[in-house]
């Protein structure tokens, strides 16, 4: 007679950390099922250079957004141990770590990763630091990018929708370059942030092959021709083979194991699982069980990234690309996006509320967004008699052009401050349908919209996207969905599912169909987004070139 073990098997854990463009925050998440169990959140000290560089007080040019790696590093020592010490979890149970960051947020490295802008002799130049994803300053480079790939017919431009966007990896790269050589010259590798956090977790330089293909131009297997380099400058011929090639690691694989600094900064064991870094949007993936082809996942902060899987590869216009095994492996990850949401109505509360609002606001007990919400719920669509373009980051998707701006048309003497704020907040449900409808378009379903991030908190939002799109909302209600879409790819890397698939379905959440269309709304939605459309097209292909040069007199005179 043999006995039986009925012991039961003793619980796992793992550590997810989402890089934000302001802070950065840690779950600890159960491998069992996904629970969130503790959770901490840090603010970065030098938080987004745009204005002057923190070592010197330098004034940066109109466009520039830069960070300091230095703020990653402290933000891992933070909130890790504080996200342990409240989930009460005994860091022995952990099995993995995984992370994800913005993109495309590069960096210029040594050999043995060390920034440049950690070299005191460069600490004063501002291209030896992160350029961060919304840094738009190469704009000109990539506008030749863009023209020498069209002429040369580059095989790799469709996969783009036919556009390279400032943002990405050799737009900033060639900006470099031709900025400041001497710094380019002393790089070793051109590396994202999100492949530089996981060296410093593992002690190995591994490119993730999301932001390798999505920002990186890396498409069936190969980077963009050293002829077609040399014809953008002779000197950057040899940038994708000496300073950007490097071993590209899947996503949900292990990285290397913690290393026993990291594991000092953390408070894990040495030795676990290190996953392969992630991009923020994609990695959300999982988390909100949005890994079936249709399945379209926005991440809404402050800018909003939409990603979608399918099983076949077609050409989308303004998509920031589409790539074999983007967000899981066997599908055609299609990623498209907007350059400002959160951010949009963040600079409107802080630069263009009346104090009169805020003094109402706090005697109501409300932040300004809730007591701004709550005077634009009143209203009915159309009321306000305004309509808004959400370029004040430029435009990502469909135009992809950092030159256009945003737009408010229909102010009278008679508009509110939350007349304003409601049209500002349909002004980006309208790009999200105007992205949508370019998938539809061109052969990519779209079957389900299902939302994550920090402005779900915003109900009237999301209602309005809903009658918007005029589609039901699913929700990922997790306050931290990135990061445990990287606690997900974390036990795939510990060997605790066999792939992202399965560890999707035991650990990702979602609360399906939370808002609803209203029939009413929606139609009276449909006729102003057809003037939205209207405005969109004038703007932005070709009826009026104002915006563009009105960026173009501010950063003459600005230098």
């Amino acid at each position: 007679m043999t006995s039986q073990n009925t012991q039961p098997a003793a619980e796992q854990y793992v550590v997810g950390v989402d890089f934000g463009t302001l802070s950065a925050r840690a779950v600890v998440v159960r491998v069992s099922d996904g629970a969130e169990l503790g959770s901490a959140v840090h603010e970065y000290r030098h938080a987004v250079m745009d204005r002057e560089l923190a070592s010197t007080g330098k004034r940066l040019p109109p466009e520039w957004a830069l960070q300091d790696p230095a703020d990653y590093v402290e933000a891992l020592k933070e909130t890790v141990p504080a996200a342990l010490a409240e989930s009460g979890v005994d860091p022995s149970q952990v099995i993995g770590i995984g992370t994800d960051f913005t993109a495309s947020t590069p960096m210029p490295v040594l050999a043995d990763g060390r920034p440049l802008c950690s070299l005191p002799e460069l600490a004063d130049r501002p291209h030896a630091y992160v350029k961060l994803w919304k840094h738009h300053a190469a704009q000109p480079q990539a506008n030749r990018i863009n023209e020498l790939a069209r002429e040369r017919q580059e095989p790799w431009l469709s996969r783009y929708g036919g556009v390279i966007s400032s943002e990405w990896e050799f737009a900033k790269a060639l900006q470099l370059l031709e900025e400041d050589r001497e710094v380019y010259d002393r790089m070793d590798h051109w590396v994202e942030a999100a492949d530089w956090i996981v060296w410093q977790l593992s002690g190995t330089y591994v490119r993730n092959a999301c932001t390798a293909g999505y920002k990186g131009i890396l498409q069936d297997g190969r980077l963009p021709s050293r002829e077609y380099l040399a014809a953008l400058n002779p000197d950057f011929a040899s940038f994708a083979e000496e300073k950007l090639d490097h071993r590209i690691g899947q996503l949900g694989e292990r990285a290397g194991g913690l290393t026993e600094e990291a594991a000092g900064w953390t408070g894990l064991p040495a030795g676990i699982a290190v996953a392969v870094g992630n991009v923020d949007a994609h990695v959300t993936s999982p988390a909100a069980r949005a890994v079936e082809p249709g399945q379209m996942l926005a991440i809404m902060g402050t800018s909003t990234c939409h990603v979608i899987n399918s099983g076949t590869v077609a050409e989308v216009p303004g998509m920031c690309g589409v790539v074999d095994g983007g967000i899981v492996s066997g599908q055609w990850g299609y990623e498209a996006g907007q350059s400002g949401v959160g951010d949009i109505f963040a600079w409107y509360v802080a630069q263009q509320v009346p104090g009169r609002l805020e003094a109402a606001a706090a005697e109501a007990g409300r932040s300004v967004h809730e007591h701004l919400t709550e005077l634009a719920r009143e209203q009915e669509v159309g009321a306000h008699g305004l309509l808004a373009l959400d370029w004040h980051n430029g435009n990502r998707s469909v135009l992809v052009d950092t030159e256009l701006s945003g737009l408010v048309v229909g102010l009278t003497l008679a508009t509110r401050p939350e007349d304003v704020y409601r049209a500002l907040l349909e002004a980006t449900a309208f790009g999200t349908r105007e992205i949508v409808e370019a998938f539809v378009d061109s052969g990519v379903e779209v079957k389900e919209f299902i939302a994550a991030g920090g402005l779900l908190k915003n109900s009237l939002l999301m209602q309005i996207y809903s009658d918007v799109l005029n589609m039901p909302i699913s929700t990922v209600d997790s306050q931290h969905a990135p990061a445990v879409g990287s606690a997900i790819h974390a036990a795939v890397a510990a060997g605790a599912y066999p792939d992202v698939l399965a560890a999707s379905g035991a650990m990702g959440q979602v609360t399906e169909a939370r808002y609803q269309p209203d029939p009413e709304r929606a139609a009276r939605y449909d006729e102003m987004y057809a003037d939205y459309r209207e405005l969109h097209d004038h703007f932005g292909r070709g009826g009026s070139d104002v915006m563009r040069r009105l960026k173009r007199r501010r950063r003459e005179v600005l230098g």
